[in-house]
């Protein structure tokens, strides 16, 4: 009776470690909705800016080590918008995005560096990984920060995370900023504000 008893216990205390590892290791579905990929470019003299409003993907976020997180994702190029609909029809042309060629741009996730700062390294870090644009794949390490988890008022759980980059459009093909004096600057300054809905756990007993 006793070693049945100690057998029971074993398996609770298997199962409850189990379900803290789940807790700390938490899938979130990218909500497109309250996601978005802004982007900044010089013009002329000025600057131009809008986004991509349609990004979709899937987070796992270790909230214990940063270093265990992975990042999948991908931004709609048709949904740029620069708040002016004649230059946004401008913009998807051949002579810029060419969406007919190349309508999606993706990103996956190849490591995380936590930071190295013991009171932001569970909240902040660097994330480097493969991002393709205009058919160019080319690895890419920016910094992020998760800027919180809270609950949403559909029953839900959410995290948000800040990013920030900056890409040559030289980088990936795109031949408008190769003159000086050319009206469209070569840097694209990015700002990733995501938002990521938790999706339940999936337990595999063996």
């Amino acid at each position: 009776m006793k070693k049945y008893i100690l057998n029971i216990l074993v398996l609770l205390a298997t199962l409850i470690v189990s379900s803290l590892t789940l807790a700390d290791n938490d899938t979130y579905r990218i909500d497109k909705t309250h996601s978005f990929a802004n982007w900044t470019i010089r013009h002329v003299a000025s600057k131009t800016a809008g986004t991509f409003s349609d990004v979709s993907g899937k987070l796992k976020i270790d909230s214990t080590n940063l270093a265990n997180c992975t990042v999948t994702a991908k931004i709609n190029v048709l949904s740029v918008n620069s708040s002016h609909a004649k230059r946004d029809e401008n913009i998807k042309k051949e002579a810029y995005l060419d969406v007919v060629k190349f309508n999606q741009m993706t990103f996956v996730s190849t490591k995380v560096t936590p930071s190295n700062d013991s009171a932001t390294a569970s909240t902040e870090g660097v994330l480097t990984g493969n991002f393709t644009m205009h058919g160019v794949t080319k690895e890419i390490s920016f910094p992020f920060k998760i800027l919180g988890f809270g609950s949403d008022p559909w029953g839900g759980n959410r995290v948000g995370i800040e990013a920030h980059t900056l890409i040559k459009a030289s980088d990936y093909g795109f031949g408008w900023a190769s003159k000086p004096d050319a009206p469209i600057g070569d840097d694209i300054e990015v700002t990733l504000l995501i938002e990521g809905v938790k999706q339940p756990a999936e337990i595999i007993f063996k």
